[in-house]
């Protein structure tokens, strides 16, 4: 009886994990930037989760219950991170052309100039498709608190957007 309860709770996190997998990396990429980095979060992640899979009590929480995890994790690797120093050659970096780095630089730095607490919940959504909800229950605050800061940060974006003057100024 026990052997199959692992084995259906082994089925169950495999199927979690493929279905996850991917959102939880373009989180942890857009949180460090880093795709090394970002396949470690991940993989910590899915540790931690594999670790505590049986204290899991709703399945359909599953995906806020993961990024709280990489959110932790992310901020664990800053806890103990020392820098690294590298010798490498700048001319042997993979950096994106120039036209594909253009395309997208003045809206991403629109958004990593919004303050943080803009900032995050705005990407949850976009990028990682949640509700309010679940942005909520992931941040540890309200849901009233979250639309708040997406509207707040929509409008800081469109005003701008509006006037590239104040653009520049961020």
């Amino acid at each position: 009886m026990i052997g199959m309860l692992i084995k259906l709770g082994s089925a169950q996190f495999d199927q979690t994990a493929r279905a996850y997998g991917a959102d939880l990396y373009r989180y942890a990429y857009w949180l460090c930037r880093d795709r090394f980095v970002a396949e470690e979060l991940v993989q910590e992640t899915f540790a931690r989760a594999w670790k505590n899979w049986a204290s899991l009590e709703d399945l359909a929480a599953v995906k806020p219950w993961l990024i709280t995890i990489l959110r932790n994790e992310h901020a664990r690797l800053y806890e103990r991170k020392r820098l690294d120093y590298t010798d490498d050659d700048p001319q042997e970096l993979d950096l994106p052309s120039a036209v594909q780095a253009g395309a997208h630089l003045e809206l991403e730095q629109l958004v990593e100039a919004l303050p943080e607490t803009y900032r995050e919940p705005l990407v949850l959504q976009v990028l990682g498709g949640y509700e309010c909800r679940e942005i909520a229950e992931m941040l540890g605050t309200t849901e009233g608190a979250v639309m708040t800061r997406l509207t707040r940060a929509r409008q800081a974006l469109r005003a701008h957007l509006s006037d590239p003057a104040k653009a520049r100024a961020i």
